[in-house]
């Protein structure tokens, strides 16, 4: 049902934009490589002039501190459109194959063409980035483009929208903010693929109204993402890996460990090290965490009762504190919190965390910790610490993730060659670099045959018997 925020974005100017976008999404397919590009250039200049503008929307929204802002927000957008535009030429080109015997004669090729229009519905984790990257991709493929930022960050909402409107008339690009309302009458509509970044359970509803109108999807969701740390690993390194990838966004983050499986005999060393890793990044002069000014806050009120009350449930379950534990609603502060004995009854083992909350579990062996991962669904991220190659194949063999890392956190997500997505409840499809202009492009197979020739002319009826003996021989040879 329409609701009251919808009167933001009325549904006949919704509807308007739409049908505009679908007529220049026509024009568009035959758009060349320097068009593209010329767009993506918009982009990165509007970013360079207005990069104080997108530090303080997200100051705003969850006081993200400035390096952070520009390490997770600017810097992968820019990144990916200078990646896009040295490769955007060669992505685009027909790619020849090779002619099987059988097809004798022929000659076969694959087009990349526009999927057309698309729908982008954005998080509020990394609002600017997860709004403008996947944008990045679709007006690389040639698509237009509707944005649904979140509206649980107003402030980098807001900014995205100015930004489109700057830069494109609404028939090529536009941003639509709202609440649910809006996201479920954009998912009515019959858009050409529509790309999702949040939780599995909203992936789900988005994939259903996907159905209805046959419409191809990228899925980026999320989940409980492993971290192994295995007996030989330098729990000195590992730590300060494992505290950087986990606390960056104050743990709001869809691919951050959620939780660590180590081994039995680095369990109370590797605990030491996460605490000095902690105080070194966050509170080095012993003012207190708090006072951190590279700490960012928990998005809404909302959410840090979520998390608060997941740490509330696993301690008077019989979690133990190891470390962090201090929260205040007025700040929406939730400080760095490191538990252990913790156990799959309680509600921080059972749903992805998206704060501050760090849980370990000992294992005594690596049969146990990777029966443990493939009891869960399938994780967006898993992340092995150690120095056995054979530790290290034999999870990555034995586990299936959307993507994994050996010796690292969170650092594939900046690797432009490196196709990023889940698998099953962790997503559907691939983004960044060429694997993003491949999902809002369609590959198109092209066969061409002479004129005059045709393969088939001894395989058509009436079958007789020299037919019949042809078939018999593609099926034993070919």
């Amino acid at each position: 049902m329409i609701g009251t925020s919808i009167i933001q974005s009325s549904t006949s100017n919704i509807e308007a934009t739409f049908i505009s976008q679908q007529k220049k999404a026509k024009e568009w397919r035959s758009s060349n490589a320097e068009e593209r590009i010329e767009r993506l250039n918009r982009i990165k200049n509007w970013i360079k002039k207005n990069q104080d503008e997108i530090r303080n929307s997200l100051w705003a929204d969850f006081n993200k501190p400035i390096p952070e802002t520009d390490l997770s927000e600017i810097y992968p957008v820019t990144s990916e459109i200078n990646h896009t535009i040295k490769n955007l030429k060669s992505w685009m080109k027909a790619k020849s194959v090779s002619t099987p015997l059988p097809m004798f004669g022929t000659k076969g090729k694959i087009l990349i063409e526009p999927r057309g229009t698309s729908l982008i519905i954005a998080p509020w984790n990394y609002p600017f980035n997860l709004a403008v990257a996947p944008m990045v991709s679709a007006l690389a493929a040639g698509c237009t483009v509707i944005i649904k930022p979140s509206e649980m960050t107003p402030n980098t909402s807001a900014l995205v929208q100015k930004m489109v409107e700057e830069l494109f008339d609404p028939s090529e690009a536009a941003v639509f903010q709202g609440k649910t309302d809006v996201a479920q009458y954009l998912l009515s509509l019959p858009f050409d693929h529509i790309f999702f970044t949040g939780s599995p359970a909203v992936g789900k509803i988005v994939m259903k109204a996907a159905s209805e109108n046959l419409t191809s999807i990228t899925l980026e969701l999320g989940g409980k993402s492993p971290a192994i740390v295995d007996k030989n690993a330098d729990l000195k390194d590992a730590a300060g890996k494992l505290v950087s990838g986990k606390f960056i966004n104050c743990g709001q983050t869809c691919i951050a460990p959620d939780y660590i499986l180590v081994h039995n005999e680095q369990y109370t060393q590797l605990v030491m090290e996460l605490k000095l890793a902690i105080q070194k990044m966050y509170d080095p002069n012993y003012k207190g965490i708090d006072k951190s000014p590279d700490l960012a806050r928990i998005v809404n009120e909302r959410h840090f009762l979520r998390i608060n009350g997941y740490l509330t449930d696993a301690i008077e379950k019989g979690a133990s504190l190891e470390f962090g534990g201090k929260t205040d609603l007025s700040q929406r502060y939730i400080e760095p919190t490191i538990l252990s004995n913790v156990t799959d009854e309680m509600e921080v083992m059972q749903e992805e965390i998206f704060g501050p909350i760090l849980p370990i579990i000992i294992y005594q062996n690596l049969e146990e910790a990777i029966d443990y991962i493939n009891s869960k669904p399938k994780p967006l991220a898993l992340y092995f610490f150690g120095n056995d190659p054979d530790a290290s194949n034999k999870v990555l063999t034995e586990t299936s993730s959307g993507n994994a890392v050996i010796n690292d956190c969170v650092l594939h997500f900046l690797h432009n060659e490196l196709l990023f997505g889940g698998v099953n409840n962790s997503g559907i499809g691939k983004a960044h670099g060429y694997f993003g202009f491949l999902a809002f492009s369609h590959e198109k197979g092209i066969l061409h045959q002479r004129v005059g020739f045709n393969n088939t002319t001894l395989l058509k009826p009436p079958y007789g018997a020299q037919a019949k003996k042809i078939i018999s021989s593609l099926i034993k040879w070919f």
